[in-house]
């Protein structure tokens, strides 16, 4: 039919395929994804003083958003395993929250935006999953890539 909309990850007959890139050169690759995980001020005092009693909570958020990211195509099933050369994630207390700032690098033939936005969102869920007992009112917005660059 005319002007139906192209799904890269649809073939001809409508199943599901991982796209082939194989044509594509090699490229340096860099995204930056943001996710906010909301929450009440005196849970926000209990992260910065470390006063949780599950301790400090954003080293271990960190180290699972690093890990999400380099188990990326594990998770989203038609994503492309890449060779990561860099993936960080960050925090920023906010008012009523925390910014959680996710970035992932590679040299490949495709994005690494899907890795920034999974370490986001993974290190946004370990927040919420290790503050809960304290902190029912919890919610986890925004996310979404803010920055994406190849060279």
């Amino acid at each position: 039919m005319k002007n139906q909309p192209v799904f890269s990850h649809l073939d001809a007959h409508g199943k599901a395929r991982m796209v082939d890139v194989s044509h594509k050169p090699d490229q340096v690759r860099r995204a930056v994804a943001e996710a906010v995980l909301h929450c009440l001020p005196a849970t926000l005092r209990q992260i910065r003083e470390k006063a949780l009693p599950k301790g400090d909570v954003m080293t271990v958020a960190q180290i699972a958003g690093v890990l999400a990211a380099k188990k990326t195509s594990d998770l989203i099933p038609l994503c492309h395993s890449l060779p990561l050369s860099h993936a960080d994630v960050r925090f920023r207390l906010v008012r009523g929250g925390i910014r959680i700032t996710a970035e992932a690098s590679t040299t490949a033939k495709t994005g690494v935006e899907m890795e920034a936005l999974t370490a986001a969102s993974i290190a946004a869920l370990t927040l919420y999953d290790m503050c809960k007992a304290v902190d029912k009112t919890m919610m986890i917005s925004e996310i979404r890539v803010i920055e994406k660059t190849k060279k």
